[in-house]
């Protein structure tokens, strides 16, 4: 009996893509196969290669593409909620993982970069945000936490939720850094019991509270630079 020969063209041509990531790796693929495969599934007049080739050209490869709204995917014929909603998701994600990276390659030498590190981001905050940056032992910054949203108070702002975050992540110090809305850096009497309460039980559990920042409209202050630490 002849053995029947396996064609690629046998092959639906929305599997083609999954096949050569098994056998080749994602890095051989190329944006529309890669596209296809998140895609899953075309419609009823194109095939996924196809669906996935419109998207690249109608906007002009991956960096269009990235940025798209909700609205601008489903108004290509064949992109319903459900697929733009899976392309919005992946891109997100990719923007997370791109993130962590520059988070664990970012290092704090002084007040300056760790100021620098949250400014754009907490110099609008409305509300007071008490967050933590985890250190490894470059200074480097493993992971940023919210640990209180509220006005600080030293028996709300527990070391207990600061320090727990420090052993998860194995950090070798930590730096507080909290917002004032008004938008002036001034500490308060809070800030400062804070400050010394986080720095003690640091030094009982051996994890150093390296600085303290306050961050106002486009101005901050140091705590370790006062001299409370």
């Amino acid at each position: 009996m002849e053995k029947s020969i396996f064609m690629i063209k046998d092959v639906p041509e929305e599997e083609r893509p999954r096949e050569r990531f098994i056998k080749e790796g994602p890095a051989n693929l190329s944006n529309q196969e890669l596209l296809a495969i998140l895609l899953r599934t075309g419609s009823q007049q194109e095939s996924v290669m196809e669906l996935s080739q419109k998207l690249v050209i109608k906007f002009e490869g991956l960096r269009m593409l990235k940025d798209a709204s909700l609205e601008e995917l489903t108004s290509i014929k064949g992109i319903g909620t459900a697929k733009a909603i899976q392309l919005l998701a992946t891109f997100e994600l990719a923007r997370r993982v791109a993130g962590l990276k520059d988070a664990e390659r970012y290092t704090i030498r002084s007040p300056e970069d760790g100021a620098n590190y949250v400014m754009n981001e907490m110099r609008f905050l409305s509300q007071e945000h008490f967050v933590c940056l985890y250190l490894n032992t470059k200074n480097q910054v493993l992971h940023k936490q919210t640990i209180f949203i509220g006005s600080l108070n030293a028996s709300i702002v527990h070391p207990r939720e600061v320090y727990k975050e420090a052993f998860r992540r194995s950090a070798a110090s930590i730096i507080c850094v909290h917002n004032h809305p008004s938008g002036d850096p001034a500490p308060s009497r809070e800030d400062i019991e804070v400050t010394k309460r986080l720095n003690e039980c640091g030094k009982i559990i051996g994890i150093e509270l390296l600085d303290h920042l306050i961050i106002g409209e486009n101005r901050y202050v140091s705590l370790k630079e006062k001299g409370y630490l």
